[in-house]
C-alpha cells in the first residue's frame, strides 16, 4: 500500500487547512485510514481515524477544530483543520490499517501554524 499526501503548509493561528491522502495498492475492504502527528521533540500521536463504513474517532485536544472525513470510492482520507493553533504544529503522518496486512504510513506533510 502507498499513501500520498498533500495539503500542508504555513498558516496563521486562526487559519485552516486541508491535508489530503490518497491510498493505493493492495487495498483491502474493513479499512482503517486516520492521521497522526508528531511535533518536535515529541512521540507521534493520535489525530483521528475514519473506518470505510464512516465511524470516525478524534482526540480530545483536536474534537470540534478537526474533522476527518474519506471518499473510499477513491481511497482518499481528508483532514479539515479549522482555527488552528501554534500547538497543531507537527508534521502529519498518514496511516492505512487493515487487518490482514497491517499498517502502512505516508512520508508526513509539515502544518506549520505561527502565532
Amino acid at each position: 500500500v502507498q499513501l500520498v499526501e498533500s495539503g500542508g503548509g504555513l498558516v496563521q493561528a486562526g487559519g485552516s487547512l486541508r491535508l489530503s491522502c490518497t491510498a493505493s495498492g493492495s487495498i483491502f475492504s474493513g479499512n482503517v485510514m486516520g492521521w497522526y502527528r508528531q511535533a518536535p521533540g515529541k512521540q507521534r500521536e493520535f489525530v483521528a481515524t475514519i473506518t470505510t463504513g464512516g465511524r470516525t474517532d478524534c482526540a480530545d485536544a483536536v474534537k470540534g477544530r478537526l474533522t476527518i472525513s474519506r471518499d473510499s470510492a477513491k481511497n482518499t482520507v481528508y483532514l479539515e483543520m479549522n482555527s488552528l493553533k501554534p500547538e497543531d504544529t507537527a508534521v502529519y503522518y498518514c496511516n492505512y490499517y487493515q487487518v490482514t496486512i497491517g499498517d502502512y504510513w505516508g512520508q508526513g506533510t509539515q502544518v506549520t501554524v505561527s502565532s
